[in-house]
């Protein structure tokens, strides 16, 4: 069991300037209580998936929905056919309906589909089921390590691939979620959280 207040002390200088917020406190609570449910085998793990949390919100720790507006989405996920055709999307209300939301954003319907599948939960039918902290929780999970699927279900990568006995590379797992895109900066937070979970 990972001690809260030494984790919170450690984070609250190193990675919020002093202050936690009560939204903050509440998203880190959410995953840190998931986490005390299973048997992972590695704190590197916990400590990654709280820095791509911190990273993919903007700092709030609360499952976000994409910016943009319908016309955007409809655009970007349905006018873009070989995006469209990618994420499933068969009307422009898929690109609305099914654009980006939770800790780390599922994107389109392909993604809502099989999460709430792997989940057993109703994403299909009630997509703003995954601005939900718990079911989140459980997305983020699922799709950065091999869990139920037992496959990294965001991008075919998952965190035992770049953290084990033999590895650990803090910049390439971020390709668990998005390339390379701002690995650095993520990397340092992962090792910040990592430092508060010790």
């Amino acid at each position: 069991m990972i001690n809260r207040q030494t984790f919170y002390d450690s984070v609250r200088d190193s990675l919020f300037r002093g202050v936690i917020k009560q939204n903050q406190f509440e998203g880190m609570e959410t995953i840190l209580n998931e986490w005390d449910k299973r048997e992972f085998p590695d704190i590197r793990w916990l400590a990654y998936m709280l820095a791509t949390t911190l990273h993919e919100t903007a700092y709030t720790m609360q499952p976000v929905k994409e910016y943009g507006s319908d016309q955007y989405f409809i655009k970007l996920y349905w006018q873009n056919e070989k995006i469209a055709k990618q994420l499933g999307n068969i009307c422009a209300q898929d690109a609305i309906d099914f654009c980006g939301k939770g800790y780390v954003q599922i994107t389109g319907r392909n993604n809502y589909k099989r999460m709430g599948k792997i989940l057993n939960t109703p994403l299909m039918t009630n997509p703003n089921l995954a601005m939900d902290k718990t079911i989140a929780t459980k997305i983020l999970f699922e799709g950065m390590t091999t869990s139920k699927s037992l496959a990294g279900d965001f991008t075919g990568k998952h965190l035992g691939m770049y953290f084990n006995k033999t590895t650990e590379d803090w910049v390439k797992a971020r390709r668990i979620i998005n390339g390379n895109d701002k690995a650095q900066l993520i990397a340092m937070y992962a090792l910040k959280f990592f430092e508060a979970l010790k």
